[in-house]
Order: C-alpha cells, then structure tokens, then sequence
C-alpha cells in the first residue's frame, strides 16, 4: 500500500516541525505531532500549517525554481515533491561563482517580495544549487507568509545578511551587495 511504501524512506532531515523523508526521488516534508499540545489543537495547527505552506509552495512555483510539488495529503500533515539532485548552497556558496549565484538570489528574492511573498527562513541552508543545470532551488516554506509590509521584506533580507556574513564570511560584503 502507498503507506508502507512512503515508510520506508529515509529521513534525511528533522526539524522542529516536520521531518523531511526521502523516498525513491521523492521528498515528504511530513510535520510531526506535538505532544505538548491539546491532540484537537495539534491536529488543527498541523493541517494549517501544511495547507499554508502547499499554497505558497503553488504561488512562489510560479514565480521562481522550488522543487514541483506533488501532492499534499491534510489527513499525514504532508507535503511530497520533487527531490532535487544538488549541493545545499550553505556548504557550497564559498567554493562557487559566489556573484553569480547572489544575483540569482537576489533576483528570486525581489520575484517573490514582489509579490508579497516572505520566506520566512531565507538562509543559503535553505537553497540548493541542482547539480545537473546549476539553477538555484529556494527550498523549505515553512515559515512563509504573504505581507506587502516593508518590514517583512527587510526581515528576510537581514536573515539572509546574517548566513552570509557567519557562514561565508570571505565573501561577505561582494555577495550580499550583488543580492
């Protein structure tokens, strides 16, 4: 059945909020239950929180590259898409053509602020470079939100100033100019 298949993926990831499974060249972003919460309550905040971030996932889609998107299943609190084969840009910006890639952050960072869309959680952690094209994925909406405030915007750009200047210190200053 399609349950035993989806465990006997590998989790690749776990986070505060959800694990991340590899299946085959498909990944669950699968949000975990809270024990601490009230189950009605737990249940309710899970079921949102994964419609909100498939529905940006579907809006920034067709603004900018992240991975396709499969299926979402409300009942599992899940999400399953397209595995992108590549680097995690955190462990790869500094070895790289750093400018280019900055620009191409920068220029998915004004598609998506453009339309109001805010990442949330916008760290070179959070980007992948695919190893057979080279084009940056924006990864991981968990935290996204849609907001025309200014504040918001600047929020996501100070983040990602932040993993710039304590991950990839060397080029610092020439790659956050270039975003």
């Amino acid at each position: 059945s399609i349950l035993t298949i989806k465990f006997m993926g590998k989790i690749i990831q776990q986070g505060a909020e959800a694990q991340i499974i590899l299946n085959d060249d498909i990944i669950i972003k699968r949000r975990i239950k809270k024990s601490y919460r009230l189950p009605q309550l737990d249940e309710k905040i899970r079921k949102q929180r994964t419609k909100r971030e498939y529905n940006l996932l579907i809006k920034a889609s067709k603004l900018i590259p992240i991975p396709k998107i499969i299926k979402i299943d409300e009942k599992t609190k899940e999400i399953d898409m397209e595995f992108i084969k590549g680097k995690k840009l955190s462990e790869h910006l500094n070895f790289l053509d750093y400018l280019n890639i900055s620009n191409q952050i920068g220029s998915q960072i004004a598609a998506l602020h453009d339309k109001n869309i805010i990442h949330g959680d916008l760290t070179t952690s959070n980007m992948i470079i695919a190893e057979k094209t080279n084009k940056l994925y924006f990864i991981d909406f968990g935290l996204s939100f849609i907001d025309q405030k200014s504040e918001h915007k600047a929020v996501d750009l100070h983040l990602l100033k932040q993993a710039l200047e304590s991950k990839h210190y060397k080029h610092f200053e020439s790659s956050f100019n270039s975003v």
